[in-house]
């Protein structure tokens, strides 16, 4: 019987099920959405029942036709940094505090009163911030003691349904740098910041490889999933180091950039890179003995959605009447306007912004808008602004690293125009692989495969991947944007005060 890679990738908005040969052929995939409840301004929560039943509709829809004795491993992909607690029998007892939830400011600060910065840095690779796990549990301890005190467990996405599916209460070494109080150094659990943060450290799970197999399919996932009893179940890792892995970045010197709705820039190195003015932060890689620094904006495909929706109302018409995509015409007009918008520049801080500026207060911003300026120079400058704070992000890592080339992944890769800016602002060949929108799966898929013996090691990647388009960089266009690099770096200096001038004004 020929063998599949199941790959489970749980997201934000819903699972997407990807099914591969071992010899790295994509076969199909599908998605199953759930909802995510927003309220109280910055909370934002899910129930862990729903991801269940997305993985059990998913897994069905995907084998259906196939033996599920073929399936030779299944294997995870998830959203990182939350928090579901579940008692004893695994039963959840809230809904999972999911990343983008910031309400535990106020044990973030219990950190920071405990810990010095810099060496809580050095100790996770990460800055103390309500958006990891430590805090949110340490809200619930704080908020909803009945609950803290039935807590059994805390799980992400992923090992919540390779509970449902194994039994096992298990975590690996990407997820858990997502809970603050792990030693990226010596990969376990950290006794000093698990006594700062107050928490019972049983309640954490048991920590693995990510090539780590958890268990087996039992008798009752099998039968509410369509999987066979026995089929090894591998952890897997978190979506951003599985998506370094579907980019082919598994050897130190290498990195990608993914531009989805948010955007990260990463790379695969031997040791941390550690920023003295914390602006990037660091991840254990799924390939063991390596890292993944990483460096992260809030809103890039999310400026670009923006723009489509309020201001390309007539590109979205002509899209429409012609059947393409809409973001086919704006870059079409995009692409009429030259190089640096004609001095216009934009900060895409539509939802303040992570690296490298770390200003929840942050705003978007148009500098220098004048009567030449056409449509084209405005929406251009909108992909342009998105590009520079990942060049910034870039330009940290440079300090630390040979960057030669770089792999972009995620839908807003698809663009050409889009790419031929980040080769001219990066000054670097952009590589465009064959799958963008499954390079997450893959990389779960490929975790999987390692797990169960069927690679010998990750650079398998290379029978998967498949390099379409390279970039190169134009001489002319580098040259301008040379230029303006400093000038949006003191437009964003310059409106730090002003910035939180607007925010005190409390306006949404």
């Amino acid at each position: 019987m020929t063998p599949y890679l199941l790959a489970h990738d749980l997201g934000t908005s819903g699972d997407k099920a990807t099914l591969f040969t071992v010899e790295g052929r994509l076969v199909k995939s599908c998605v199953h959405a759930y909802g995510t409840d927003y309220f109280n301004g910055t909370w934002a929560e899910q129930d862990a029942n729903a991801w269940w039943q997305a993985v059990c509709a998913s897994t069905r829809e995907i084998i259906d036709g196939i033996d599920p004795r073929q399936i030779a491993v299944v294997s995870f992909s998830g959203q990182m940094m939350g928090c579901l607690c579940v008692d004893r029998q695994g039963n959840p007892l809230r809904n999972s505090i999911i990343w983008a939830d910031m309400r535990a400011e106020a044990q973030a600060q219990s950190i920071r009163e405990q810990v010095d910065e810099q060496e809580f840095y050095r100790i996770t690779g990460n800055r103390i911030s309500p958006s990891y796990s430590v805090e949110k549990l340490m809200w619930v301890r704080d908020n909803e003691p009945e609950i803290y005190a039935r807590t059994h467990k805390t799980l992400q996405a992923k090992e919540y349904i390779i509970f449902r599916l194994t039994g096992e209460f298990v975590t690996e070494y990407s997820d858990a740098g997502g809970t603050e109080v792990f030693d990226l150094n010596t990969l376990s659990w950290s006794e000093k910041l698990v006594k700062a943060s107050g928490i019972d450290g049983e309640k954490l799970p048991a920590v693995y490889p990510s090539t780590h197999v958890a268990g087996e399919v039992h008798a009752g996932a099998a039968r509410e999933t369509g999987l066979a009893v026995g089929t090894p179940v591998v952890c897997g890792g978190g979506d951003g180091i599985c998506a370094a892995v579907g980019a082919g970045c598994v050897r130190p010197g290498t990195a990608f950039n993914y531009i989805g709705s948010s955007s990260w820039v990463a790379l695969t190195t031997e040791q941390p890179i550690y920023d003295e003015q914390l602006r990037t932060f660091n991840w254990a890689h799924i390939v063991p003995g390596y890292y993944s620094p990483c460096g992260a904006m809030q809103s890039a495909g999310g400026s670009y959605s923006w723009l489509k929706n309020q201001l390309a109302l007539a590109e979205q018409s002509q899209a429409e009447q012609q059947g393409i995509s809409p973001y086919e015409v704006i870059n079409t007009l995009v692409d009429h306007a030259p190089a640096g918008a004609n001095g216009l520049v934009f900060l895409p801080y539509l939802l303040g912004e992570r690296s490298p500026r770390w200003n929840s207060n942050a705003r978007g911003t148009w500098i220098g808008l004048q009567m030449q300026h056409t449509r084209a120079d405005v929406f251009r400058s909108v992909l342009e602004g998105v590009v520079f704070n990942l060049g910034a992000i870039l330009d940290i890592f440079k300090q630390y690293a040979e960057v030669p080339e770089m792999v972009v992944i995620g839908g807003g890769a698809q663009g050409a125009v889009w790419r031929q800016m980040m080769a001219d602002i990066f000054d670097m060949p952009i590589l465009k692989p064959t799958m963008l929108e499954e390079a997450t799966s893959m990389g779960a898929a490929i975790t999987g495969g390692v797990g169960v013996g069927l690679y010998s090691d990750f650079a398998v990647v290379d029978q998967f991947l498949q390099i379409e388009d390279v970039t190169e960089p134009l001489p002319a266009n580098v040259a301008v944007y040379r230029k303006m690099k400093p000038i949006v770096e003191a437009a964003y200096e310059s409106l730090v005060g002003v910035y939180d001038q607007l925010a005190r004004l409390a306006i949404h």
